[in-house]
């Protein structure tokens, strides 16, 4: 799983990308253009607003961790996890269980 780097990259998503969850498990998920053989990238966003430094990177951790107990592959999409003021403190068994069907319903599977 490769990262998204470019903030343009993820300013793309958001605006053009499909928004599928809601709660503490928001996920952005936007089709590549060159999807001939490219691998699946992701991106973990937590805005200032929810809290500081450490809640964030909390919860930036939490979803990361999360994304790789599923072990997805998505190649030709990008993908953003977006956290909100329960992300940090969630039951991590919910929240892993959450993105699974939230990953589901945009038409990405587990392996």
């Amino acid at each position: 799983m490769e990262t998204i780097k470019s903030s343009a990259d993820i300013t793309r998503v958001f605006s053009q990308g499909k928004r599928f969850g809601r709660g503490s498990n928001m996920l952005l998920v936007l089709e590549r253009e060159e999807q001939h053989g490219s691998i699946g990238r992701v991106a973990f966003v937590a805005g200032k607003k929810l809290g500081n430094a450490v809640w964030r990177n909390r919860a930036k951790r939490r979803m990361r961790a999360a994304c790789q107990q599923l072990q997805m592959e998505w190649p030709g999409y990008d993908v953003v996890f977006i956290a909100n003021r329960h992300t940090a403190d969630l039951d991590f068994a919910k929240l892993v269980d959450g993105y699974r069907k939230t990953l589901g319903q945009a038409g990405l599977k587990a392996e």
